[in-house]
């Protein structure tokens, strides 16, 4: 029967704070019902059936309001909240499934009065949601709207009674932190094929981070800190390490090789002591994973074996008088690190057994993800530091977390240290591309493509190279973790990023004031303070462009479309719905060419025969060609408008190049179309040629040859190869493309392999530059975007 709506605990929030009211969103949907709620209801008196209502809803909405989530509204005796509807963090996922299991065991120990025991089903499903900000409050009716919302009402019929039902998107985003148990598919009302499901059965503790292959770009920063440790050991002067960088800047990894680099100093051994913080912890977790690690103690053991193995540890660490009460207080620690006062206890035990450790050896404690840790492990951490530093003992605490993060706590005697990691230079990236990509057993030919997405972010190389043939343009992870960094903007700086995303091209804050109707000169500090992020670049003639293209594309992924009406009316151009326009570079499509997933080592001789095969370089005209306006005849290339799914954001207004699967370039001398409008993106054709620095594949003199179809930033075979100073120096950062001539079936060689030998620079006529190595024909350097002419 239908119950009346009842809001428990509503929360007003302030407005949105900027001119969009609404936002599509990636949003975790749970839904709540009473199992046998029907029949539960029928039995007993209408009021006894209120007070039952207020029982439920308060301790549900409790614990809703625990894990951060937003109750949408109350459907008779069911429940809908939303995970990141306002703000997301990255694990909105994580939240609702563990406010889904923790539901049933509240109600357990706080059952209705008068009531019999309720049983509930949870259903969670992950999607985009077009969700009204300012209504993103508990009891705010009609906050989202999607298909989201009706799967997760859909799942949790599925699910057992005081179980949780899972999809899909909500399994990828919490495995590793949710037991889950997959179940044969359902078939869900208005869904035209099966759905699979899984359930989840509790939460575990996510397994430590295998780190695999070469570390790639952070040889500096890691004798930096290694040098760090080794003084701050032989000093006796403790210090404090923080290394800090974005998610999947590697500073999991660095950590890692920190702790092989520095086993010894000066022949003594280093105890390394090191815990991970994952999402939303217990208080002490970390401190008890501290002690597990002195201990030498693994997950599940039986207490007898927990007893024996911390008596040993302890025994000449603290005094025998004390001995056993100091195991009890660890074990305590161990069993429940919630911060109650038996964990406390424990706490102070594990932090006067590392100061008696460090008076006998070196100790190094580290702290992974600390960004993440409550108040509670803070206080541990910097007593700790004060204690050792207090005491003059070889004891050293490294700590990774975000740029975000400030420590409250600043030592007055400058012991802390920050070392920052830096993105990788692309070089650094096309190595650990090429790693990654033969690893997983793909084409090294597509380090072109995925180079200037990864954004020299190792996180990013490795979730793009996993998602490869996905349907997804953004890997999951990578989108949640751009979201959450979009979302701890404020308002002002989120509109400002939104417009210059809507833009594209590059913008001025006169531009952005129009768009956001606001006052003029609002904009500039929005514009200047974003640049100061990173996550704008400022441009020399003044304008702003977003530094980041999957940041870009997911902004402006993020209006609805009356939204990006409004700002395409205000900025003058026709309005569109799809992606901002982007410059490609495409060839007349003709036979289909098969996939050749070569390596570079087996095209190299193809390469050198390239070069042998061509020895006129390409020169740059001195003025612009006019082209007559005759229509071109039908053998050669035409402009071709690239679907959706093959137009790719652009970096700082600098165009990549996207290729259409199945063309093929005309055979030819090297000639420049003048360009073209598609729709509201700038289509160059280039024809007969290859632009190494935005690679367009050339078939030579063979009309048969197969063609090269990679695509991207990057040299090919017949151009510079490996080394920085040829990929990252002063030609890439003036914006250079270099230009060669390449002919035959074979394809790109790999650019960040081993170099076919060196060669020096030489300047050009009209700002070009000709590199030539030994035994080598010359090739040309020409500024990106002019014109070329055989």
């Amino acid at each position: 029967m239908p119950m009346p709506t009842i809001v428990a605990g509503s929360q007003r929030l302030t407005s949105a704070g900027w001119p969009v009211p609404e936002e599509r969103r990636l949003v975790t949907v749970l839904f709540v019902d009473i199992v046998g709620s029907t029949a539960l209801v029928d039995r007993l008196d209408p009021e006894d059936v209120r007070i039952l209502q207020r029982a439920y809803f308060d301790t549900v909405g409790g614990v809703l309001r625990r894990w951060h989530g937003v109750v949408e509204k109350y459907v008779g005796d069911a429940v809908m909240a939303l995970f990141g509807a306002r703000r997301s963090d990255g694990f909105d996922a994580y939240r609702a499934v563990r406010a889904a299991l923790e539901i049933q065991g509240a109600l357990d120990r706080r059952p209705p009065p008068g009531a019999p025991r309720l049983r509930v089903r949870a259903g969670v499903a992950t999607g985009e949601a077009l969700v009204e900000l300012a209504a993103a409050r508990d009891g705010g009716h009609g906050v989202a709207s999607g298909a989201v919302i009706t799967t997760a009402a859909r799942l949790q019929e599925y699910a057992p009674p005081g179980g949780v039902a899972l999809c899909a998107a909500t399994h990828r985003a919490t495995v590793g932190l949710v037991d889950q148990r997959r179940v044969p598919p359902v078939a869900l009302v208005g869904k035209a094929l099966p759905v699979d499901v899984w359930h989840a059965t509790g939460t575990i503790r996510p397994a430590p981070a295998r780190h695999e292959g070469p570390l790639v770009g952070r040889r500096r920063e890691l004798a930096a800190a290694r040098d760090l440790i080794v003084r701050a050991v032989r000093g006796r002067d403790p210090r404090w390490l923080s290394l800090v960088g974005p998610a999947g800047s590697g500073r999991s990894r660095l950590l890692h090789e920190l702790t092989r680099a520095v086993r010894t100093v000066d022949g003594a051994p280093v105890r390394w002591c090191v815990a991970h913080c994952p999402p939303y912890p217990e208080p002490l977790a970390p401190v008890a994973d501290l002690v597990r690690g002195l201990a030498g103690l693994r997950a599940g053991e039986p207490p007898a074996t927990v007893r024996r193995r911390l008596t040993a540890a302890l025994t000449d660490l603290v005094p025998p008088a004390g001995l056993t009460e100091a195991v009890s207080a660890l074990e305590a620690l161990l069993a429940t690190p919630d911060g109650s006062g038996d964990a406390a206890r424990g706490a102070e035990v594990a932090r006067e057994a590392l100061l008696g450790l460090a008076a006998r050896q070196p100790v190094v404690v580290a702290v992974d993800d600390l960004d993440r840790a409550t108040a509670a492990l803070d206080r541990f951490l910097h007593r700790l530091f004060a204690a050792a530093t207090a005491r003059s003992l070889p004891l050293v605490v490294v700590a990774s977390h975000r740029p975000e993060r400030t420590d409250v706590r600043p030592d007055p005697r400058d012991r802390r240290h920050r070392l920052a990691l830096p993105p990788l230079r692309p070089v650094e990236t096309g190595r650990l591309l090429r790693h990654l990509l033969g690893r997983a057993d793909r084409p090294a030919a597509t380090i072109a493509r995925l180079l200037p997405l990864v954004g020299g972010n190792p996180g990013r190389a490795a979730a793009y190279v996993a998602s490869l043939g996905a349907a997804q343009s953004v890997p999951e992870v990578v989108r949640r973790e751009v979201d959450a960094r979009l979302d701890r903007l404020d308002g002002a700086r989120r509109a400002v990023l939104m417009a210059v995303a809507t833009v594209g091209a590059g913008t001025t804050a006169a531009t952005v004031a129009r768009l956001l109707d606001w006052a003029p000169g609002r904009a500039a500090p929005v514009l200047r303070a974003l640049a100061v992020a990173g996550l704008l670049v400022a441009r020399a003639d003044g304008r702003y462009a977003v530094a980041d293209a999957v940041v870009r594309e997911l902004a402006y992924a993020r209006l609805p479309r009356a939204a990006r009406a409004a700002f395409a009316r205000r900025a003058g151009r026709p309005a569109e719905a799809d992606a901002p326009p982007v410059p490609v570079v495409v060839h007349a499509p003709t036979t289909p060419v098969p996939p050749a997933p070569a390596r570079a080592d087996a095209d190299r001789p193809a390469a050198r025969d390239a070069r042998a095969a061509h020895p006129a370089p390409l020169r740059r005209p001195a003025a612009t060609p006019r082209f007559p306006e005759t229509p071109r005849p039908a053998s050669t290339p035409r402009v071709v408008a690239l679907p959706r799914l093959a137009t790719l954001p652009r970096v700082a207004d600098v165009p990549r190049v996207a290729v259409v699967p199945g063309a093929r370039p005309v055979p030819g001398p090297p000639v420049a179309v003048p360009p073209a409008r598609v729709g509201g993106g700038r289509v160059v054709e280039l024809r007969g040629w290859t632009a190494v620095g935005d690679r367009v594949p050339s078939a030579g003199p063979d009309p048969t040859a197969t063609p090269d179809l990679t695509a991207g930033p990057g040299p090919t075979a017949s151009g510079p190869t490996a080394g920085p100073h040829r990929t990252t120096g002063s030609d890439r950062a003036a914006g250079l493309d270099r230009v060669s001539r390449s002919a035959g079936p074979g394809r790109a060689a790999d650019p960040y392999g081993a170099a076919d030998g060196d060669g020096p620079w030489a300047p050009g006529p009209d700002g070009s530059a000709r590199w030539q190595g030994r035994g080598q024909r010359p090739r040309w350097v020409l500024p990106r975007g002019t014109p070329i002419a055989a």
